[in-house]
Formats: C-alpha cells, structure tokens, sequence
C-alpha cells in the first residue's frame, strides 16, 4: 500500500502544478510575474577522521548556502522590480541608497492549485536584489517576443511556512 499523497483530499493523485503561484513582495503580488527560479539550498561536507582510524574518513555537514533566487516579470508599469534595485545602487550614487530598507524581512511564494488557493508558502529571509536587467534585448524583427525584466534575489535562506494546511478541494 502507497502513502497518500494528499492528506485533505485522498481523491488527488495529481501534484501541482508548476504555473500558478505568486510572490509577495512588501505584502503586495507582483504583477506580471513569468518565472521563478528553484528554491535550492546545499551544505558542505566536511572530511572528519578518528585519530585511531586512519583507513576510514567520515563525512559532516558543514556550512549551509543559499542560491540566488531569479524572477522574471513582463514588462509592465509596476516599478516595484526598480524601485527595490535603486535602494541597493543608485544612479544618484551612496547618498541615495537605502541602508534601511533594501533587504526585504520578508519575501513570500505561495504555490497555488488549479482552483487559486494557497497550497504552499514559503517564506525568503532577509532578501535583496543583486542583480537587475531593466530591460532585454531589443529587436524589431521579433514581433511575437514579450519584453522580460530580470532580479536575482540574494537571501539568507528560506522556510516553508507550516501553517499553510491543504485546503479542501470541490
């Protein structure tokens, strides 16, 4: 006998799906939203031997990192890609930055199902933007391409967010 998959509704048999989901940032959706990149964490290994066992080397884990998270937002009015990048280097130089308020306490991803609610939350600790592409390439031959903005998010890690339960589905 397998385990079930889904605890609320032993019907599913499908995981889900990959498309729908949205990112908060500062409370807020982000408009436009194309793509994420994995939430991918890996930990060191550490070569540890016993003074009285030479032949044997025993591996522990070591420090823990986070990759770099990317989003990728079509071209819209909603500045709020910008706006976060200029707090971290600004054209206006040192004195326009914002010590304050560039890292983000708080990014959320919610993975939503087929119906829209929430099924999973991730919550991304102490994010800020070190890397932003304003705008693609530019290329007037190409009349069927959606113009693509780009943040590279540093962070320092990431946790699901367990009060989220399995909602019930219809």
């Amino acid at each position: 006998m397998t385990a079930p998959m889904f605890t609320e509704n032993a019907h599913r048999h499908d995981p889900y799906r990959t498309f729908k989901f949205q990112v908060l940032i500062d409370g807020t959706p982000v408009a436009g939203l194309r793509k994420m990149s994995a939430l991918k964490k890996s930990t060191e290994e550490v070569d540890w031997r016993t003074a009285g066992d030479p032949t044997h080397v025993r591996k522990l884990p070591g420090g823990t990192s986070y990759e770099p998270i990317t989003l990728e937002q079509g071209l819209t009015h909603d500045p709020v890609f910008e706006k976060w990048a200029n707090l971290v280097n600004n054209i206006d130089g040192d004195a326009a930055m914002s010590l304050v308020n560039f890292r983000k306490p708080v990014v959320v991803i919610n993975v939503l199902n087929l119906q829209g609610s929430v099924v999973m939350s991730y919550k991304i600790h102490r994010a800020w933007v070190s890397e932003f592409q304003a705008l693609p390439d530019l290329d007037a031959g190409s009349t069927n391409t959606v113009g693509i903005q780009t943040i590279k998010l540093s962070h320092e890690g990431w946790e699901r967010d367990t009060t989220i339960s399995e909602p019930k589905e219809y």
